[in-house]
């Protein structure tokens, strides 16, 4: 598992490449969606690590 980061950098390059290449307002539309969907998808997994986390040290201190 590659660190929050990391992940974020990849998603930006990704993103900016797609930007760079794109001929069409379609294309810089669809280079965005993607963009935006993996950037929800990294969110949603890093939260719930973080509550995994969190709850993880509850059950400690209990």
């Amino acid at each position: 598992m590659a660190s929050y980061t990391a992940e974020v950098s990849a998603i930006h390059k990704k993103f900016n490449i797609a930007v760079k290449r794109a001929k069409t307002k379609k294309s810089l539309n669809k280079a965005y969606s993607v963009h935006k969907k993996a950037h929800e998808r990294l969110l949603k997994k890093h939260l719930r690590e973080e509550i995994a986390m969190i709850n993880k040290a509850k059950k400690k201190l209990e």
